[in-house]
């Protein structure tokens, strides 16, 4: 019997009708495998935020512009932004990771492949090797994870123009007109809306993107958090860490490292879907189930850290004494096709 088997096994045996946790009895069963052990522990927990700058901002694509993205990474970098807040109330540890803001801001990680994107509507946003560079980067972040003890991550991200280089990506891997996958972001009015729709057609035109080939997707249209966000995925597989993608940017970039490699699926855990229209496109895409429906759309992993509470609760009933065996009855069984 495998460590998912004896996990479910396990479920079973606890005093209850048989799955009527539904999708968080799934997520432990997941989360088992991923860890090697059916004695799941998550207690020991990060979100990672990574950061980067978008030249398309240019274009006026966002209601902000990159300044924004240094100020809300050295708050979260000094323990005040949304996501420490929210973080704190579920024991989560906050780490802000510059994979490619303009200029270094104290109280984060420095792992920057580059100091912004270029314009992605007049060439590529990176390079490849920038984008490769990026990819390790967070590779890396999930290695020093696994060796500082942490069980469980939540992958985020925080960049002004970010949602125009996340619908790019999607349009591109998903084979859909960027109509269909660009949402408004932190905010957009109808007009700011339509520009960023034409942004991200030009930069797919300008650019031609591969779909064959996410690193060259990344490179032309994408961004350097996006990269590290995917490099954090293969690590979450290569480290036996599972991973919580916080919304549309991050589940695009979850799409690049399953085309990467299809076997990242196996440590990526659905949380929270968000209004980003991508979002959910992405996720039937990769055949995934959200778990919460909160139309949710902050950012920064704060959608992502919404789930641990939910898995607390129910490994305390998947660990806990109310089995049948301890009340002395009978366990129940599946009852499908019995009259």
């Amino acid at each position: 019997m495998n460590v998912q088997e004896e996990a479910r096994r396990r479920w079973d045996s606890v005093a209850k009708p048989l799955h009527s946790l539904g999708l968080l009895e799934d997520l432990v069963v997941r989360i088992a495998g991923i860890q090697g052990t059916e004695n799941v522990c998550i207690d020991h927990r990060c979100a990672l935020v990574f950061c980067g700058d978008h030249g398309v901002v240019r274009q006026g694509v966002s209601q902000t512009d990159s300044s924004v993205t240094a100020l809300v990474a050295k708050a979260i970098g000094e323990g005040t932004g949304n996501i420490n807040l929210m973080a704190a109330e579920a024991h989560t540890d906050v780490l802000a990771v510059d994979m490619g803001m303009l200029k270094p801001v104290p109280g984060t990680v420095d792992r920057h492949a580059g100091r912004g994107t270029a314009d992605m509507t007049e060439g590529p946003a990176m390079t490849r090797a920038q984008v490769e560079k990026a990819i390790r980067a967070g590779m890396e972040q999930m290695k020093e994870l696994h060796e500082q003890g942490y069980q469980i991550a939540v992958i985020g991200e925080m960049g002004i123009g970010n949602t125009t280089a996340a619908s790019a990506v999607s349009a591109v891997l998903l084979g859909m007109d960027p109509e269909e996958v660009t949402g408004r972001g932190a905010g957009l009015s109808d007009a700011g809306l339509k520009r960023k729709i034409s942004a991200i057609r030009k930069a797919i035109q300008v650019n031609k993107p591969d779909a064959g080939d996410p690193v060259d997707v990344l490179a032309k249209v994408g961004g350097f958090e996006l990269a590290g966000m995917a490099g954090a995925y293969l690590g979450g597989l290569k480290y036996h860490i599972p991973t919580i993608p916080d919304g549309m940017i991050p589940m695009a970039s979850a799409l690049i490292a399953a085309r990467i490699n299809p076997d990242v699926m196996q440590s990526i855990l659905p949380g929270t879907v968000s209004k980003e229209p991508a979002d959910r496109l992405i996720m039937q895409a990769l055949d995934m189930e959200p778990v919460i429906h909160a139309q949710t759309a902050l950012g920064e992993g704060t959608g992502g850290v919404l789930l641990l509470p939910l898995l607390d609760m129910a490994l305390r009933v998947y660990n806990g004494p109310h089995t049948f065996s301890n009340l002395g009855m009978e366990a129940y069984t599946p009852q499908e096709g019995k009259a």
